[in-house]
């Protein structure tokens, strides 16, 4: 079994000020050292940069009077860092960058070190719903479609097919990074005008140092790599809601077949003392659909004029930080809500007799299609179900009323194919192999992180 390892990782935390001023300070130092390693710049100011771009070296009130003064986001950083590198090395500095250069790779190395903490979170899960599903493989209950019952399923298919969606996703995002996180050095119009062909080079090796790939054209109106990320998210999201929102479902008094965790002392209402509400449930449902909001925002954020504009730029960056730290929330509470789920296979099983045997109607229609056709079978199905209904009378009587049915059918057959535990399909199998499928996926996850 793989290890459960709780993840300490809180994405509202990455983007903080601090974080990304150090990102900023770490792009600089990887462009710095770079150019050294190309005898672009003398190694020893790469090394003096490198030495000192460190946030806590430097006087944050200098860079905040700085930004007052300048309204530019990394001039005044710049400016302390070359003043605490001294005039030789400092002079040095952001060679042939411009701001976006460095502010959106440093962006890219934020958003990185989210996307390793959802792989982590989603091992964690996948470990939890993979246990889940080899315990409840068995949990007999009522299939829904539309609403309504339809036939016998299992707890364990459905935490199946939740494994079966979560482990695309898995895919979906180690498949994208290679595109997503890259480094970008393209200079004032994405020309490299001020670096040449050796900044190829050189973009290549910040990406190295840094452990991003590299653009392959590195233009400053290129956005779809990170219009991608936010989409992919959003898509994590809506199964995340989707999940959610089953168990909010199943936790209505009137189902009563599963509980999200409710804390001892938790208060559902200020005056109506007994309610558990599903607190969790609902916060991820809203925050998903909050995800969702920003696909056709960073959409929009591709529509850049000319060879830059700042006004996308403030709407992919306002759109990825927001998704960032909304689907670090919902991975940690999906956690918590199946971590503490708990499951009431009693009245799952009670639940099945609410129709009084009409959820078996397609198993007595096939068993009687074997002896009279497909058809003819269902027409004669249908009419002892459809009467058992309107007129509120067992579905045993009004089957056997009918002649093509009770010709066919003994009563004590009829009972025998009513039996809903006998007729849920391959919902254990299912079950039993997502479980195994959700272990590896989780391994292979927490391994490499």
């Amino acid at each position: 079994m793989a290890p459960h390892i709780k993840n300490q990782t809180l994405v509202s935390e990455i983007f903080n000020e601090s974080n990304i001023f150090q990102s900023y300070l770490d792009v600089e130092s990887a462009l710095a050292r770079a150019q050294a390693s190309q005898g672009i710049i003398p190694l020893q100011a790469a090394e003096i940069i490198t030495e000192n771009a460190k946030l806590e070296l430097l006087e944050l009130q200098n860079i905040y009077d700085g930004l007052d003064k300048t309204g530019h986001p990394l001039v005044p950083l710049i400016w302390e860092l070359d003043r605490v590198c001294g005039e030789e090395a400092g002079g040095y500095i952001h060679w042939g960058a411009t701001t976006q250069n460095i502010t959106q790779t440093g962006k890219i190395l934020l958003i990185k070190k989210c996307h390793d903490s959802y792989l982590r979170d989603l091992g964690n899960l996948l470990h939890i719903l993979g246990e889940l599903a080899e315990e409840t493989k068995d949990y007999a209950m009522p299939g829904r479609t539309h609403g309504q019952h339809a036939v016998p399923a299992t707890f364990g298919y459905k935490v199946a097919v939740w494994i079966d969606e979560l482990i695309r996703h898995t895919d979906r995002l180690e498949e994208c990074e290679g595109r997503i996180f890259v480094a970008m050095l393209g200079g004032g119009a994405g020309t490299m005008a001020s670096v040449g062909i050796e900044g190829l080079e050189t973009q290549r090796l910040i990406g190295k140092e840094l452990g991003l790939g590299s653009m392959t054209m590195p233009s400053r109106v290129i956005g779809d790599h990170l219009t991608e990320y936010i989409t992919l998210l959003a898509m994590l999201a809506a199964t995340a809601s989707k999940i959610s929102r089953e168990i909010y479902i199943m936790m209505k008094q009137e189902f009563g077949e599963v509980e999200e965790p409710v804390p001892v002392g938790a208060v559902g209402s200020s005056t109506m003392p007994q309610k558990r509400n599903p607190r969790l449930c609902q916060s991820v449902i809203a925050w998903a659909s909050e995800i969702r909001t920003f696909v056709p925002m960073s959409l929009e954020a591709m529509q850049t004029e000319h060879e830059a504009d700042a006004a996308t730029s403030v709407m992919i960056n306002s759109a990825i930080d927001r998704t960032c730290v909304l689907m670090g929330q919902i991975t940690n509470t999906l956690i918590e809500i199946f971590s503490g789920l708990k499951v009431f296979p009693d009245r799952m099983r009670e639940n099945l007799d609410l129709s009084g045997g009409l959820i078996l109607s397609e198993r007595i229609m096939l068993e009687l299609g074997h002896k009279m056709g497909r058809q003819k079978a269902h027409d004669a199905v249908y009419e002892a179900a459809q009467r058992s209904v309107n007129e509120q009378r067992a579905f045993t009587e009004t089957l056997q009323e009918e002649p093509d049915v009770a010709n066919q059918l003994t009563k004590e057959e009829i009972l025998g194919l009513l039996d809903p535990e006998q007729y849920t399909g391959l919902s254990s199998y299912f079950a039993h192999e997502f479980s195994i499928k959700a272990e590896q996926r989780s391994q292979e996850l927490l391994v490499s992180s």
